[in-house]
């Protein structure tokens, strides 16, 4: 019982919905609203959502993945597909919204306190005395506690909106096994590959063949537009250079913070609980009090009955059968008047009668381990790293305040900035419109390098104004040398062209060769030459060609063994002897549940994708930018 009550009088806490941060709520209410100027690239039930609050939630989202693994590849989160998903995501929050509000659904004000009151996020907006935090809760979250409020209300109601269709879903047995089948079949095959390896040495390719193949296919062989910048970057740690840390200051931060530094007192104490809550009945607290009396006028009698007095009438159950040893313990780990009666007792020394909401104590202070604090010149170095690093963050605010003004109104050159500052100029050649693999810093940043190849950068060679570039982090650059695309001429590229030449018709005369045989040999099986037979299937391809194993599956079953042909593009092409049909090995049950279950899941997806299509329609949801030709599938479709 007794650790129940320890800190017990924060519990109330729980109930205040409003003081904490849900771990699965990343934005307010507020994103459900149109707003700002600018280009429009998305519209959803009649509301636009504009480049800039793109911008702002990509860079939210990208903040929040830096901070979680800070080790990732910038260039992936700002590739063209990271936002075009981010773009994606955003029409899907505002279409589900949108049905959500149209259907009128709601959360009930027990779901959300239930909610919030099992989020671990409410100790960070909880005072030493237990008091809400507003100021702090939002510096953290920008948004007032009634504002999240709100934004975690329309999360929820969205996610029922889901939640409706995909929690419904289901397979029969018949369509699991047709499925699950399917998904497992298995073939027996034998393949012959007509490799364009092989063709090469056939094909000859003329001067004038090369210069027709590259008259043709002229945008292969540019070099694309490059630039030489210069650029500046301003983050905390250039912040930090700024700093001047008095030895003054460093005693002052020690003295305010010695008990940290070292190890804070810790007491042993025992203790005899009669229970009486408050809320017990007059009677029955008076009977508690008689008993407590009562006991401890044993215990005042002979102090070294304690142990035995606690064991047969304790009911603390955690502590009764270790006569009431509640082992050592700091401040701040008890209820406080049970606290401070312990923290004013000597060693050895007996409490009278402490009541606390759960009943009445009688105390035994039984060991002291003082305080101990390390000298200054033993934390030396890690007080002046943390009195760097919190002046950095208000450094970082002015220094970021005079970078912005300096790069915009010197525009001809980043060295004032620099020397203002203490910045170093950093210069880079061959830098290209979008992020190259494996860039770091201002240069794996898509919003940087489309200011340095903005028109009026390029033309006037200016400064760009301070970007964001990260979470406390600025960078302005400006182009020293420009260069734009440019075919290049024949005779630089005359061996890569022949390369690719010879190659197309290589991989044209290796599928030319193989539908020849493949026909021959429907003809004359007798004929046909191939590999060892190996089982494939769909999750076990044994290093062959995807278009191999879907030739093979294709097949009639019911007419085995057979012959097909798979075109591998510059691969060249496969004649596939399909022998047999190989039943799957059937499951063991554990798996076979597991595998109806999954496809469980992924009918619900299947079925939820479908009414989002719907509720997309019905709310005249589009996307008013072009999908990027390397998008891979976004969490919004």
């Amino acid at each position: 019982m007794f650790d129940s009550f320890r800190k017990y009088n924060k519990i109330i806490m729980v109930f205040l919905f409003l003081l904490i941060i849900p771990s699965f709520v990343l934005f307010g209410v507020d994103r459900y609203q149109g707003g700002g100027q600018g280009e429009k690239v998305a519209r959803v039930d009649g509301v636009d959502i504009t480049r800039p609050d793109w911008d702002a939630q990509h860079r939210n989202e990208v903040d929040r993945i830096r901070q979680q693994a800070p080790n990732i590849d910038a260039s992936l989160l700002d590739s063209d597909a990271a936002r075009y998903a981010t773009l994606e995501r955003m029409v899907r929050e505002r279409v589900l919204a949108a049905a959500a509000s149209k259907s009128n659904m709601s959360v009930s004000e027990e779901r959300l306190a239930r909610l919030f009151a099992a989020d671990p996020g409410l100790a960070s907006f909880r005072t030493a005395d237990g008091k809400f935090d507003r100021e702090a809760f939002m510096r953290a979250t920008g948004r007032t506690p009634e504002q999240y409020e709100a934004g975690v209300r329309a999360d929820l109601a969205t996610q029922q909106v889901s939640l409706g269709v995909s929690g419904t879903a289901f397979a029969t047995p018949a369509q699991a096994a047709a499925t699950l089948n399917a998904f497992y079949d298995r073939r027996e095959i034998q393949v012959a590959l007509f490799k364009p390896a092989d063709f090469a040495s056939k094909v000859t390719v003329s001067d004038a063949d090369l210069e027709a193949f590259y008259k043709a296919h002229t945008a292969q062989f540019q070099q694309p537009e490059q630039a030489k910048v210069e650029y500046l970057v301003l983050d905390l740690e250039a912040a930090k250079k700024n700093i001047a840390v008095s030895e003054a200051d460093l005693r002052s931060y020690y003295d305010q913070n010695a008990a940290r530094f070292g190890s804070k007192e810790e007491r042993r104490a025992s203790h005899i609980l009669i229970a009486a809550p408050q809320s017990a009945p007059a009677a029955e607290r008076e009977q508690a009090r008689k008993k407590i009396d009562q006991l401890l006028a044993e215990v005042r009698k002979n102090p070294g009955s304690f142990a035995d007095l606690a064991r047969k009438n304790s009911q603390d159950p955690g502590s009764a059968e270790k006569g009431g040893d509640l082992d050592f313990v700091t401040r701040g780990a008890m209820v406080k008047p049970f606290e401070d009666a312990m923290f004013a007792l000597k060693k050895g020394e007996i409490s009278g009668v402490v009541e606390t909401e759960f009943g009445y104590h009688i105390i035994l202070v039984s060991d002291i381990k003082p305080a101990v604090v390390p000298p200054f010149d033993k934390v030396r170095a890690t007080i002046e790293s943390e009195v760097r690093n919190q002046q950095a963050t208000q450094e970082f605010a002015k220094a970021a305040e005079a970078f912005t003004d300096i790069v915009y109104q010197q525009p001809d050159s980043l060295q004032p900035a620099a020397d203002k500052l203490k910045l170093t100029i950093q210069t880079a050649g061959n830098v290209a419109r979008t992020p190259v693999p494996g860039a770091t810093g201002a240069l794996a940043s898509r919003n940087f390098l489309n200011a340095l190849f903005a028109p009026d950068t390029l033309e006037r060679k200016h400064n760009t104004e301070a970007i964001e570039i990260g979470p406390n982090q600025l960078a302005s650059g400006r182009v020293v040398q420009y260069a734009p695309a440019r075919a290049l001429p024949f005779d630089e590229v005359k061996d890569k062209v022949r390369t690719q030449l010879v190659a197309e018709r290589a991989a044209a005369l290796a599928r030319a060769e193989g539908e020849a045989k493949l026909a021959a040999w429907k003809t004359d099986p007798a004929g046909a030459s191939f590999g060892a037979p190996v089982t494939v299937s769909r999750l076990e391809t044994q290093s062959q060609p995807q278009a191999v194993i879907e030739g093979a599956l294709r097949a009639d079953a019911g007419k085995l063994p057979t012959l097909v042909g798979a075109d591998l593009g510059a691969q060249g092409y496969a004649v596939v002897r399909v022998l047999k049909s190989v039943p799957r090995t059937a499951p063991a049950p554990d798996m076979a549940k597991q595998e109806n279950e999954q496809l469980a899941q992924a009918v619900g997806a299947a079925e939820t994708a479908a009414y989002y299509n719907l509720l997309k329609n019905r709310f005249k949801a589009e996307i008013l930018v072009p999908r990027p030709a390397e998008s891979i599938l976004g969490a919004g479709r």
